[in-house]
């Protein structure tokens, strides 16, 4: 399993909405990142919308993300998420993600 974490930045203004929508994500978003290998995922956030995500994937993020890319309502996910971000390198979060290295790890 490698693990995975990840930064993003939400605009402070949203934050709020930005939660909401996370404490009802929709139930076929959750089958499809279950789908594609997407384990023990959490999402935290400073308040100043500094978000630090972090996952657990099979075998790599590339072909986690890339899983996700294949499905529908991923698309519609990203695309409904996506105004609520700041500095998006793509066109939408996943595709922006900042992945930092691994430095330590305690089992």
């Amino acid at each position: 399993m490698k693990r995975v974490g990840f930064t993003l930045k939400v605009k402070p203004e949203l934050i709020e909405e930005y939660k909401a929508h996370h404490a009802n994500v929709w139930p076929e978003m959750l089958d499809a990142l279950r789908r594609h290998g997407w384990h023990n995922y959490t999402l935290f956030m400073r308040d100043d919308g500094l978000l630090f995500g972090y996952v657990e994937v099979p075998e790599s993020f590339e072909k986690a993300l890339a899983g996700m890319a294949t499905e529908e309502v991923n698309a519609r996910w990203q695309a409904m998420m996506a105004p609520y971000f700041e500095n998006l390198s793509g066109a939408y979060a996943d595709q922006s993600m900042v992945q930092l290295e691994e430095v330590f790890h305690l089992d």
